[in-house]
């Protein structure tokens, strides 16, 4: 039975202006409260952040509670936001996989999936946690995500066994480090400075050509010296080539964290494909262009005959698009002396990283949705042309990659420690531009009481104009 012709066109017409919607990036979903963060003007980000509370129970909810974490941090709401990251928390202990939405994926896209999050997500949800507490002078409640961050960098090494996917972070390593000197408990500081120093060295010279920060040298320096270790202090002097370094009496610290730039936004890419049959029942997807080439096992004769008249279609694939920092480096000044802030974590490079690492297998997936459909529509096209047409639409219109991520993130994270007197400090912030001709200055004042050490983040939201809205 065929369908008639009106409704046919009205569900063809019905199809056409779905694709608007279904052709739309996760970003640009959002586009009004990711421009007025990108802007600065937060107060009314929040309000219309507010205006996607349902998300809180949508299969976005962990970007929906990470993103208000990280928004009423930078307002200062420390509390409410540490609450918000709690439940982004929560949900990644408590993911479980839904079986009938993964194999509904295979049938029109990865977004009817839960977004369970990259694991540098997970990692950054803790990261702010802690340093809310520190902001807050709550140290010990920082301990506690010190642990969690400890079992969830234990997780990533059970779960990766190749060397070259990211299962340790330098930078969380360097935060603990931090959190437990700044409680005077250099013992664990030692542990997690060394082991920061070893990431950095090992890993994230070869997978992001970044090397370990002078400031976590001295740190590590410090906990040895004041844990006793003088064996370990002389080695590491030694490999650090810092002869003359000693280990100075401070009455305070400020530890300077500075959020810079924009974390990438996910886009996607199509690549075409040709069909060809391959021995031992298998159907070989192709892409000569890219010297791509993936067998698929068919056992079933009819599939296999289905699938051999296909010739060439499109898969869709999630991709990194980068939002370049405006500012290129940044100092502190306190009296007389300049403090470098030092790249600590690069989020838009683990971000890219991260991703190419899996784009095999996410390959494997596109193409195997895309057989999926064509298998299915080519069925129905025998039963019924309009139908089979009308499905075709259908497929090609949901033929979407996976764009959702955490966009608010930074691009990358800086870091110094400055020598406070007991007292007001007054202390000078300058920023750089890309182009070296623009300079910045933020000054803050801090009220210091001895042995305190003060924990203060900046974020920078400004990036050079790329075209990522129009992906």
């Amino acid at each position: 039975m065929h369908m008639k012709p009106f409704m046919f066109r009205w569900a063809t017409f019905t199809c056409i202006l779905f694709v608007l919607n279904a052709c739309a990036s996760y970003y640009q979903t959002h586009v009004d409260f990711n421009s007025e963060f990108e802007q600065g003007d937060l107060s009314r980000a929040l309000e219309t952040l507010s205006r996607f509370d349902k998300e809180a129970e949508s299969k976005t909810r962990f970007i929906y509670f990470s993103t208000s974490g990280l928004l009423l941090s930078v307002l200062g709401k420390y509390e409410e936001s540490n609450e918000y990251f709690e439940k982004a928390f929560l949900f990644g202990e408590d993911y479980r996989i839904n079986y009938v939405n993964e194999a509904a994926s295979y049938l029109t896209n990865p977004n009817v999936t839960l977004y369970r999050g990259e694991d540098h997500e997970h990692l950054m949800v803790l990261y702010f946690k802690a340093i809310n507490f520190l902001k807050m002078g709550k140290p010990e409640d920082a301990l506690v995500e010190c642990r969690r961050l400890n079992i969830r960098l234990n997780q990533l090494g059970d779960k990766y066994i190749s060397a070259e996917k990211l299962q340790r972070s330098a930078f969380i390593h360097t935060l603990m480090g931090i959190i437990y000197q700044s409680v005077k408990d250099y013992n664990n500081a030692f542990i997690a400075y060394r082991n920061a120093l070893e990431v950095y060295e090992n890993d994230y010279a070869r997978m992001f050509g970044l090397t370990a920060p002078m400031q976590l040298k001295k740190d590590l320096l410090e906990s040895a010296w004041r844990t006793g270790f003088q064996d370990e202090f002389e080695n590491f002097r030694n490999k650090f080539e810092m002869p003359d370094y000693v280990v100075g009496e401070t009455t305070a610290d400020l530890l300077f964290f500075w959020h810079n730039g924009l974390a990438p936004v996910k886009g996607e890419w199509g690549i075409n494909f040709f069909i060809a049959p391959g021995p031992d029942n298998h159907m070989i997807f192709t892409n000569p262009e890219l010297g791509l080439s993936f067998p698929f096992k068919v056992d079933d004769e009819k599939e296999r005959s289905d699938l051999s008249r296909l010739e060439i279609f499109r898969v869709a694939f999630p991709k990194y698009i980068e939002r370049p920092m405006y500012f290129q480096s940044g100092s502190l000044e306190n009296g007389s002396a300049t403090y470098t802030l030092e790249l600590a974590e690069d989020v838009n490079k683990v971000a890219f990283y991260s991703l190419n690492q899996r784009m095999l297998q996410e390959f494997a997936k596109g193409l195997l949705r895309a057989a999926l459909k064509k298998t299915t529509e080519q069925a129905l096209r025998k039963k019924d042309d309009r139908l089979g047409a009308l499905l075709g639409l259908v497929n090609a219109i949901t033929e979407k990659a996976d764009t959702r991520n955490w966009q608010t993130l930074p691009h990358s994270i800086y870091y110094s420690r400055l020598p406070l007197t007991e007292g007001k400090n007054d202390v000078k912030l300058s920023l750089l531009s890309q182009s070296g001709r623009d300079s910045t200055t933020y000054n803050f004042t801090y009220q210091v009481k001895p042995g305190q050490t003060l924990f203060h983040t900046f974020s920078s939201l400004e990036t050079i104009a790329a075209p990522y809205r129009y992906y």
